[in-house]
């Protein structure tokens, strides 16, 4: 079913609390594009639809795009009971947002923040494997063997990677940065978006991660933007990434 029900928009827009908004549209104040909207579940296009309450119209929430150098020891979830440092604290905005997809708490490096839920749909969903780029500093001198493998793919929970979508587009899945005998740096790009896959593929050749960091996410990389820090997203970004996951090349709002 398309759109969003009309509690949720209602309460984004500032109306009330979404139990509030429900009650607000089982009286018969809600209208949808003229007509009383009094049974639930109703679905709206928030952009589109004409909503309006007590007989004003309201305002859709501003659609707002974020792109965070995640410091190490940040989490990517809106709530923790541990009392963490959490990526929402670092960039602070009236819209309620949230990560598009995850960064573990030891890993650095770009996450994308917003609060379009369907681009995050998109760009989290595994058929548009928009391409990541990392770099891994590992314990000791990584062999040309392990490379290869890497590229092929290996087995990690959930079940083999790749063959990498960044190989199909030709680019180099893992490519060697400097190799040395007390430690290696590699670039690693994937498509997928499993839960710690990096570390888990670099495990799984019996390579020991001492630090890892995401630099690029599709053409976007991390040049000007220092550990901690964020800016918002330009239009031609946001309009980038909406064609990369099929929402064609209209422009952030």
């Amino acid at each position: 079913m398309a759109g969003q029900r009309l509690q949720k928009v209602l309460a984004a827009a500032g109306v009330a609390s979404r139990r509030k908004c429900e009650e607000l549209i089982l009286e018969g104040a809600v209208r949808v594009n003229g007509k009383v909207a009094d049974t639930l579940p109703v679905f709206v296009d928030a952009d589109r639809d004409v909503i309006t309450v007590g007989g004003r119209k309201i305002r859709p929430e501003r659609k707002v795009y974020f792109l965070l150098n995640k410091p190490k020891g940040v989490i990517c979830t809106n709530s923790d009971p541990q009392g963490r440092k959490k990526a929402i604290d670092i960039v602070r905005c009236r819209e309620r947002i949230f990560c598009v997809g995850r960064l573990d708490v030891d890993t650095k490096g770009l996450i994308i923040l917003t609060n379009d839920s369907e681009l995050t749909n998109r760009l989290t969903h595994p058929r548009y494997g928009v391409l990541k780029t990392y770099v891994a500093r590992v314990k000791g001198q990584v062999e040309s063997g392990v490379i290869e493998k890497l590229k092929k793919g290996v087995w990690i929970a959930g079940g083999k990677t790749g063959p990498s979508a960044a190989l199909r587009t030709g680019r180099a899945g893992v490519k060697v940065l400097k190799r040395g005998r007390d430690e290696s740096l590699l670039e690693m790009t994937i498509g997928e978006g499993r839960n710690r896959q990096v570390r888990l593929m670099l495990l799984r050749m019996g390579l020991k991660v001492k630090s890892l960091k995401r630099v690029r996410i599709g053409k976007i990389d991390d040049r000007g933007i220092g550990v901690g820090k964020f800016r918002a997203l330009t239009r031609a970004e946001v309009a980038y990434l909406r064609k990369v996951t099929g929402q064609g090349i209209s422009e952030a709002k």
